[in-house]
């Protein structure tokens, strides 16, 4: 019996593995949007399509990182300046891309752009830090896949959403994990609706990686900043020492943070070119064995494997 099973296990493996290597065809004819290429996993993944052959658009947010970009690439990839929180900035975007690409619409629309925002304890922000965050990473992730839609559409192409583990596993406070979780949902709902017409909506999960949002001195200035306009009761309640705590544990994770950003690229890449993309993509082996396993357990569970570490307020229980 284990035997049969054992063969059907890797029967299904095999299957999976030769249906994973199947490419799209003409993909020089391929058009792709990127959002948030001035650096991180959009820039990496532009030069990367851009290597394949497929015609890049890449949305920078500076003209800076725009020039450097094309600087870095061939004559082929094209860029647009974008701020995802502009609806103005947007809709001239769309109307740019719809030139570019014509009546064979957009094949792929990637949904890159974010920032990480301040990340402590949520008793220390206020309602703007949430904001901040979730009309980057959410909202204007939301209203650009529904200006872009239509071209997709016409393409029957593909959407790529990065989430991020934290949208499975909140492990701090913040705007950062809501607008993740937010992500996964909308990606779920679009996935569905969108399967009569053929496109197909991938989510990708990156770990902890060494991209400029997780910059430690950027890091560690955001955490006393909050702290230092934090009001005189909460910095009484919880205490210097637990402030002092916090920082050491967020920096700590962040100095651990993988810099081989093709992890995350490579897994984009394949969203786009294969015949059958995943539905989610887990990018770096910390996802993969440790924050995806722990979502998967009981909430008690995750909650004593979470808080194990944490420090302990001056006046808790």
């Amino acid at each position: 019996m284990w035997l049969y099973l054992a063969a059907l296990l890797g029967l299904y493996f095999l299957r999976r593995w030769y249906r994973e290597r199947q490419c799209v065809e003409g993909l020089p004819e391929k058009s792709v949007l990127i959002t948030g290429c001035d650096s991180g996993f959009g820039n990496l993944l532009a030069r990367q399509l851009d290597a394949r052959g497929l015609r890049v658009l890449a949305a920078c947010l500076t003209p800076q990182g725009a020039e450097r970009l094309r600087e870095a690439t061939s004559a082929r990839l094209q860029t647009v300046i974008l701020d995802v929180t502009q609806t103005d900035s947007v809709a001239a975007a769309t109307a740019w891309v719809k030139g570019q690409v014509g009546d064979k619409g957009l094949w792929g629309l990637v949904n890159n752009a974010g920032i990480t925002g301040s990340t402590a304890p949520n008793e220390w922000l206020t309602k703007d830090d949430f904001v901040k965050v979730l009309n980057v990473n959410l909202i204007g992730l939301v209203e650009v896949t529904l200006s872009l839609l239509p071209l997709v559409r016409r393409a029957r192409g593909r959407v790529v959403n990065v989430a991020s583990t934290m949208g499975r596993l909140a492990l701090f406070g913040g705007g950062y994990c809501p607008a993740k979780y937010g992500v996964e949902a909308f990606s779920d709902s679009l996935r569905r609706e969108l399967l009569p017409f053929g496109v197909k909506v991938s989510i990708i999960e990156p770990g902890a990686f060494g991209t400029q949002i997780l910059n430690t001195q950027i890091i560690k200035d955001m955490l006393q900043e909050v702290w230092s306009r934090a009001p005189a009761e909460i910095k009484e309640t919880y205490g210097q020492r637990y402030f002092d705590t916090y920082s050491e544990q967020f920096l700590q994770l962040t100095s651990t943070a993988s810099p081989v950003l093709s992890r995350v690229t490579d897994c984009m890449e394949h969203a786009l070119t294969a015949r059958h993309p995943r539905i989610r993509y887990s990018g770096g082996w910390d996802a993969k064995l440790y924050y995806l396993p722990v979502s998967y357990l009981p909430a008690c569970w995750q909650d004593f494997l979470v808080t194990l570490w944490q420090p302990k307020p001056a006046h808790g229980i």
